[in-house]
């Protein structure tokens, strides 16, 4: 079986399976049942250690609700020391003054998912009552501090306002505003057995996700999908071990577009997400798109829905999903 031709570029942390919402279409399966799993502060910075090593230059702290995790100030803090882009995907409801002050580090951002401009329809969403109260007032508060943010309008009811959240977060100064639909995982799946047709197909490709119990899959996604564990193997091994190239082939048998080609295509890849070729590398922004990428405010911004929500920088080659 032959070596990856891609090195890794992006990792997802997943720091905790605790979170004080309870999403009703959580992949994770993530509530305040949940906890940080078995992997240490100490674990952590090794992971982040290796991910150095291996050239990962863009890494996502998630949960659970990362910031809920006591460390992950430190974490940040320790990326940054490597000039690694990090983000940050929270549900903004809970943050420390000590996170805050992480986050205003240059190279961090945060995202976040916002479910409508009602917050009737975004609480039934996240199943706590004043989530969405907490959530914009964070919002604001990020944009008075100059941190970069992004916003995922998530379709998850009938009727839920989706876009009017997106409009709203528009005029509260988010110029990158994405939209997705459930995954079917987790929660999202309803009891249902994942399946492997319902991934994108670039799992794995350039990117992996180390989960709170130190196992490592393709993606936040395929946690099915076990590749190792970094708690008895360092992260080189696993990227270049049996599991991963196993993985990679079974996903591009189920997606033969995933696979490498040395001809160059349209990004974003990631089906069954999106559903046509929206050129990320093109002028296809988020908002209104002038010579410096940035608009007056007063036209309607240009959305381009189909970039991922699950990352930010679009300059990963071919590993959208």
């Amino acid at each position: 079986m032959r070596a990856l031709p891609l090195r890794p570029q992006f990792a997802w942390l997943e720091i905790t399976g605790f979170c004080n919402l309870n999403c009703r279409h959580c992949y994770a399966n993530s509530s305040s049942q949940g906890d940080h799993g078995d992997m240490s502060d100490a674990d952590w910075i090794r992971v982040i250690d290796q991910l150095n090593g291996l050239g990962v230059r863009d890494v996502q702290f998630i949960g659970g609700e990362p910031t809920l995790h006591q460390s992950l100030p430190a974490f940040i803090r320790h990326a940054h020391k490597y000039a690694m882009r990090i983000e940050v995907f929270s549900n903004m409801t809970h943050i420390r003054p000590e996170v805050w002050e992480a986050l205003t580090l240059p190279g961090v951002r945060l995202a976040f998912s916002y479910y409508s401009d009602n917050e009737t329809d975004h609480d039934e969403v996240t199943e706590v009552r004043g989530s969405h109260a907490r959530t914009r007032a964070n919002v604001e508060k990020a944009r008075e501090l100059g941190i970069k943010m992004r916003g995922s309008v998530i379709h998850v009811l009938e009727g839920q306002r989706e876009a009017n959240a997106h409009h709203e977060l528009l005029q509260l100064g988010i110029r990158d505003v994405r939209t997705d639909h459930i995954r079917p995982f987790g929660r999202g799946a309803e009891g249902a057995f994942p399946q492997i047709k319902e991934l994108c197909g670039m799992c794995g490709r350039a990117k992996f996700a180390v989960l709170p119990d130190g196992r490592v899959s393709p993606c936040v996604f395929s946690r099915w999908m076990n590749l190792g564990n970094v708690h008895n193997q360092t992260l080189q091994e696993i990227y270049d071990g049996v599991p991963m190239r196993a993985a990679r082939a079974e996903l591009e048998a189920a997606f033969p577009h995933s696979a490498v080609r040395s001809t160059p295509s349209c990004l974003p890849d990631c089906n069954p997400s999106f559903e046509s070729c929206n050129p990320q590398t093109a002028c296809a922004p988020d908002a209104a798109c002038g010579p410096t990428g940035e608009g007056d405010g007063s036209a309607v911004p240009r959305m381009s829905p189909r970039r991922s929500v699950r990352y930010a920088n679009p300059s990963i080659s071919r590993t959208d999903c």
